[in-house]
């Protein structure tokens, strides 16, 4: 066998060995998340939403108020920082919010939410301390959105575009809990002022 083929094996034998240990000790790379990733995406004419996050489970637990506490900014997920990007500027309650790629963020409270579109992009929703990693100072909006009590808990944290009442919104659900966050579209003539 000539050293060059040697060399590769050697390398490969590596690179396999070190995906093995990674995905043993530090997160499983071929199975199943515990909270897989999802992207919903919403088009109507030319208008193009998306918003890419995980999908955490209650499992029993208590989440507003116990998992995800009360008056504390949340990455609105789990794992990687939760991201809306739009191809239009919309106002969302009366905020000017421009075509763009934001990180969503959340402040869950009992009876409303802080809704906040922050423009950094984060390489992870948490630092090592398990802090968010949000910085206040990327904030181009943040609006208070009343909570709506679910009969019914939703197992798994859920986002969706609605458009079922010719009022888009974008709405986050899960155990008994469900804000809609109202988006508009701008129109041509209300962007030229």
């Amino acid at each position: 066998m000539n050293t060059f083929l040697k060399r590769l094996l050697i390398f490969l034998f590596v690179v396999a060995l070190g995906l093995f240990l990674y995905s043993t000790f530090v997160e499983d790379l071929f199975g199943n998340r515990l909270s897989p990733e999802d992207t919903v995406e919403f088009k109507l004419n030319d208008l193009k939403l998306a918003v890419f996050y995980n999908r955490p489970s209650k499992k029993g637990r208590d989440i507003f108020g116990g998992l995800v506490p009360y008056n504390k900014v949340w990455r609105t997920g789990a794992n990687e920082a939760t991201t809306f990007e739009t191809n239009k500027n919309l106002m969302v309650d009366g905020i000017l919010v421009p075509a763009g790629k934001y990180t969503l963020w959340t402040v869950p409270k009992d009876s409303v939410w802080n809704v906040i579109f922050n423009t950094k992009q984060y390489p992870w929703g948490v630092d090592a301390e398990m802090q968010p990693m949000w910085d206040p100072n990327y904030d181009i909006m943040e609006i208070d959105v009343p909570v709506e009590k679910l009969n019914n808990a939703v197992e798994q944290f859920t986002i969706a575009f609605d458009n079922s009442t010719d009022n888009l919104e974008l709405t986050m659900a899960w155990d008994h809990t469900k804000i809609a966050v109202p988006l508009e579209v701008m129109k041509e003539e209300e962007e030229k002022k």
